[in-house]
């Protein structure tokens, strides 16, 4: 069955309705408009527009239906924790648009620049007092609509996911082969018990930023802003490490096995020593960057499913592709 359908910033009058909205809240805020209204980016879960002023260039993003929990979640997150979320000037959560201040320089620019991971190590301290503050509030995270993907609920979305044969793109580039995911289907309660020791150490789960890379991370007054919350989860806040990992691998053309990207791996574990041991950490990073990967690809999955074919074809594979990884990773344990 063909899907084409719109975008919403496809519709009709979508633009000029944006443009009144981001109009009254300048004129609101007292704040002059100094150029046209600007395209930043448009992908297929966001738009992302620019709005140049004399207090600087703001920018306005609206979510598409698949995360459209992104607007309430910021909107909280900027009221919690407004020192490390971009500063907000209004949100409309049922359109789930928000308009929003510059957050800085990209911390990628910098590590390009620098050739250096060196940078993530305060900012890690600083990401892992987020999370361990954001703990308390998993139930009012939830109901914001953040993905809840808590430890003891994900054995049963991952039985629901790999029975999904029609999503596997079995045999097709980048995905799970017909024995790969024969063996994938076995997998059941191996994983069931990998959650179950995930969880044994006690390392409360929290906010889980599923895109946690250095993209998403803005330097300001040499502090940073975490940007970028559709992809939030409530789970086990290790599963930061996978997206976190891959980033800086690709940001500086780094093996996975390259001693600054295990480095970079302790500089984020060290900081939960106040919950468990070196040895008990270590083991729980271990499990979390096998198990992270299913929730990456329950995330996937999720967008996906809101994507017209067009998109479908080009991301679909996404799904297959991490729980290829998850699948080599548990064999390679063997």
């Amino acid at each position: 069955m063909t899907n084409n359908k719109t975008k919403l910033w496809e519709e009709p009058n979508w633009h000029d309705e944006v443009h009144a909205w981001i109009h009254a809240v300048l004129k609101r805020e007292g704040i002059t408009l100094t150029g046209n209204i600007g395209q930043e980016h448009v992908r297929q879960w966001s738009n992302v527009l620019t709005v140049p002023t004399n207090e600087g260039t703001l920018y306005f993003k609206a979510a598409e239906p698949a995360l459209h929990h992104e607007a309430a979640l910021t909107d909280a997150l900027a009221r919690w924790e407004a020192n490390f979320v971009p500063a907000l000037l209004d949100v409309d959560t049922e359109k789930s648009w928000f308009l929003m201040r510059s957050s800085g320089t990209p911390l990628r620019t910098f590590i390009k620049a620098e050739k250096s991971l060196h940078r993530w190590k305060a900012i890690l301290e600083d990401f892992v007092a987020f999370q361990k503050r954001l703990a308390s509030r998993t139930d009012e995270l939830i109901l914001l609509g953040a993905f809840d993907r808590r430890l003891v609920k994900l054995p049963a979305l991952f039985e629901e996911l790999i029975v999904k044969e029609d999503e596997m793109l079995l045999d097709e580039d980048e995905s799970l082969t017909s024995d790969e995911y024969a063996r994938l289907k076995k997998c059941a309660h191996l994983f069931q018990e990998m959650c179950a020791e995930l969880s044994s150490f006690n390392i409360p789960e929290s906010l889980h930023h599923d895109d946690f890379h250095d993209a998403n991370v803005f330097i300001q007054n040499d502090k940073p802003i975490f940007t970028d919350w559709g992809e939030s989860a409530v789970t086990h806040p290790f599963f930061t490490l996978i997206v976190l990992l891959r980033g800086a691998e690709n940001s500086l053309g780094l093996d996975e096995n390259a001693p600054e990207i295990k480095e970079l791996t302790s500089y984020y574990l060290e900081n939960w020593q106040d919950f468990a041991s070196p040895k008990d950490l270590t083991r729980a990073g271990e499990l979390a960057l096998k198990v992270g990967l299913v929730n990456r690809a329950l995330t996937w999955q999720h967008v996906i499913a809101h994507m017209d074919d067009a998109g479908k074809a080009d991301y679909a594979v996404a799904v297959p592709s991490y729980l290829k990884d998850f699948l080599s990773a548990i064999e390679n344990d063997k």
